[in-house]
């Protein structure tokens, strides 16, 4: 799974940085091409001229080349790499990645990554029982850094505890599950639609919700991630396409964005209902803006908006997935199993609005995934980019 993938391998001060070479090694007979990155402190436990024989390549720690002044551009790094690795990481290396304390340059790549990030703990069993390094562990977990966590055993200070670095041959292990796990939809079409609909009252007036979109967007990119091909159909929010093989179509009201799923799903693996469509539309749209003062009280008629989700389940083949949200206030579980059969689903995202980390306009949410089997999983409240890859792994 290693074989021509881009890793860069940072290397922070500790003990453990003797472990690295090793580490290195193993990259390198996997057949990865290793960028290696080091701390001012990591030189202190193993020499850059070590590091660069065995990796083939220049040893980067400062942000410019000290005999010739050239820059040493962490933005090119975080494009380039397929994933990063920082082992050891120290608990000061740890606090400047949860901080976004940019001083080095391992930090500064760290921060410019675009790829998966994986960072092997390393230092004395007191520091890493500190609450400042659960902490900061915390927030990166949430920041979606996979963390080797650190075996127990005898430590650099005589004590024995936990705080040693996984040992390279485990670390190695983990990179290629992830990327394996990566390309666990290459060559798969995933339809996904994200955000609200809009459904104009008048041209600057609509009815809509609070949907940021966000929840859709981080299901779009987690599928492109894994090898597929997105087509992602997206009401009107304020969010870049994520990085991959991601098409938008941008819709506006329920109407625009039931045609364009109608129009994309049967060519489709599986569809992910992720979007926050209206309910109801205005039964007359003014071609003008409507004028309180000449017009005075008025009453909106509303008619239903078609049911994507349904329309979608009705003509869906054995072969496709189809995979709906529902959003509850009230008698969750019941509500949620009633649309999964109406709608002819295979699974169904419920969040409640009860929660105070779910819902709109969060960064994070707390699921529970129910199968048309019968099966369901709940997760606890993590970043929306983590629960993307939760719900993939159990749907997809």
């Amino acid at each position: 799974m290693l074989k021509g993938k881009h890793i860069i391998l940072g290397i922070s001060g500790g003990i453990a940085a003797y472990k690295s070479v090793h580490l290195l090694r193993l990259l390198r007979k996997a057949g990865a091409e290793v960028q290696v990155v080091i701390t001012p402190a990591g030189k202190e436990f193993i020499t850059p001229v070590t590091l660069s024989s065995l990796s083939g390549k220049p040893v980067i720690s400062e942000f410019f080349t000290a005999n010739t002044g050239q820059w040493n551009s962490h933005v090119d790094l975080g494009l380039w790499a397929d994933a990063m690795v920082i082992a050891p990481a120290t608990a000061c290396t740890l606090a400047k990645m949860a901080t976004g304390v940019a001083d080095n340059m391992l930090v500064t790549t760290y921060l410019s990554a675009k790829a998966k990030v994986f960072a092997a703990p390393a230092m004395d069993l007191d520091m890493y029982r500190h609450p400042s390094t659960a902490r900061n562990l915390d927030t990166l977990r949430a920041d979606g850094v996979t963390l080797i966590e650190p075996a127990e055993g005898y430590l650099a200070s005589g004590l024995t505890g936990k705080g040693r670095m996984e040992e390279p041959e485990e670390i190695v292990k983990v990179i290629e599950a992830w990327m394996d796990a990566s390309a666990s939809l290459k060559g798969k079409k995933i339809l996904v639609t994200a955000g609200p609909t809009h459904e104009n009252i008048d041209p600057v007036r609509f009815i809509g919700n609070y949907s940021s979109g966000k929840m859709g967007y981080a299901l779009a990119g987690e599928c492109a991630a894994r090898g597929a091909e997105v087509c992602l159909v997206s009401g009107p929010v304020s969010l870049p396409v994520p990085d991959g093989d991601i098409r938008r179509i941008e819709v506006t009201s329920a109407a625009e964005m039931h045609a364009a799923c109608l129009r994309e799903f049967p060519g489709m693996d599986a569809a992910i209902m992720c979007a926050a469509v209206a309910d109801y539309a205005p039964a007359v749209c003014s071609d003008s803006k409507i004028k309180r003062e000449t017009t005075g009280e008025i009453t909106l008629r509303l008619v239903p908006n078609p049911d994507i989700a349904a329309s979608l389940g009705a003509i869906k083949t054995p072969e496709q997935k189809l995979i709906g949200f529902a959003l509850e206030t009230d008698n969750e579980h019941a509500n949620a199993l009633s649309k999964l059969r109406r709608k002819n689903l295979d699974f169904i995202v419920l969040n409640s609005l009860r929660d105070p980390l779910a819902g709109f306009g969060k960064d994070t949410n707390k699921v529970t995934v129910i199968a048309a089997t019968g099966e369901e999983k709940s997760f606890p409240a993590k970043s929306k980019t983590l629960v993307a890859a939760d719900i993939i792994d159990f749907t997809l």
